[in-house]
């Protein structure tokens, strides 16, 4: 069977041999460690879809690893199977939260450890904010890292490691650190104490407080696209739901578009935003199809063939207005807009391009 729309990868290791791509970044972090000038405060920041966390996290391990394999962590010592369980007592995450209604007063990160574990691990520690709250009944709510959280780094961060060589402080979206909240672990952040690494992530560093960012070494982290890997796997199953999606427009098979409607509403926030992406690139491998009359590169197969298919339908007209609507609905979707009443209208729209005189019965 194929995979799901919404299946996601559970993995049980956070080896930065098995986070794919980014090997330049790895080989420099990686080289921080052998030549014992690991940075105390570091920004890392990049998109929604790129692998902060994970790499975050596998830097981590590696620092802490008692049985490191060449570049790598061992993956087997008493360390590195707590991290990879992310149950290390020298590991520690600070997170955005807010009430919800087992957490009804004084939210703080310590609240929802459970949760966030459960959180990375099951979505392959690539889904965004959105998604977060969401998993934890926040939705309609903005998560903050307010004072008490500010308060409990620094109650940590004072006490000796319990078994590492490093604690270890992530932050996760710290750009949603609470504006008055900030001023507390300025001092640590900038003098922590001995053998403490503190790691920011951030997908928006222009929203970080200027006093946080100044006291960062900053490590972009781009969006990883190789062979083999998770996001090819993605757009294989973004491929198949928007070939589905198009031929139920171009046959004005409105039940089918209605639970089209429904079921990417399941998928969550990041998987909509990824699978909108992939459809402007379709648009991108039409363009090139109609006015170069090349084959895109990086596509062949059934994907090669439906393109081959589709783009004769697609005008210079609808090229534009198709690119407006998906940008449009991304646009949307990152505002949190109902993603099934987004969708149904946008695939009534798609439907009226292909058949303008259609009359749904």
């Amino acid at each position: 069977m194929p995979p799901s729309w919404h299946d996601t990868l559970n993995p049980d290791k956070m080896k930065f041999s098995e986070i794919a791509g980014n090997e330049e970044i790895k080989r420099k972090l990686i080289q921080t460690v052998f030549d014992q000038r690991v940075s105390h405060a570091q920004l890392f920041f990049g998109p929604e879809d790129s692998q902060k966390i994970a790499l975050a996290i596998a830097y981590a391990q590696f620092i802490n690893c008692t049985s490191k394999q060449g570049n790598d962590s061992c993956g087997v010592c008493r360390s590195c199977i707590k991290y990879e369980k992310l149950i290390h007592p020298d590991l520690h995450f600070i997170y955005p939260v807010a009430t919800t209604k087992r957490v009804t007063k004084k939210p703080q990160s310590k609240h929802f450890i459970e949760d966030w574990r459960k959180f990375l691990l099951e979505n392959n520690f690539q889904s965004g904010l959105q998604s977060w709250y969401e998993s934890i009944g926040i939705e309609n709510k903005q998560g903050i890292i307010n004072a008490d959280d500010c308060n409990e780094i620094i109650t940590t961060l004072s006490y000796k490691s319990y078994e590492s060589d490093y604690k270890v402080m992530i932050i996760w979206m710290v750009e949603k650190l609470f504006y008055s909240a900030a001023p507390k672990i300025l001092k640590i952040l900038e003098e922590p104490p001995e053998k403490t690494l503190f790691i920011l992530i951030s997908e928006e560093p222009e929203q970080i407080i200027k006093t946080i960012l100044s006291r960062t070494l900053m490590v972009k982290i781009p969006r990883s696209y190789i062979a083999g890997s998770g996001t090819n796997e993605e757009e294989a199953i973004h491929f198949e739901a928007f070939r589905t999606w198009m031929r139920a427009c171009f046959a004005g098979k409105i039940p089918d578009l209605i639970g089209f409607a429904s079921e990417i509403t399941k998928t969550g926030r990041e998987k909509q935003k990824s699978f909108l992406i992939y459809a402007l690139k379709v648009m991108g491998h039409c363009a090139t199809m109609n006015y170069r009359h090349q084959v895109p590169e990086g596509i062949d197969g059934e994907e090669l063939k439906f393109i081959q298919g589709f783009s004769p339908i697609i005008t210079s007209e609808m090229l534009i207005e198709f690119n407006t609507l998906f940008n449009d609905a991304l646009f949307h979707i990152e505002r949190n807009a109902h993603a099934s009443t987004l969708f149904l209208d946008l695939s009534l729209k798609f439907v009226r391009k292909f058949k303008p005189n259609f009359i749904p019965l």
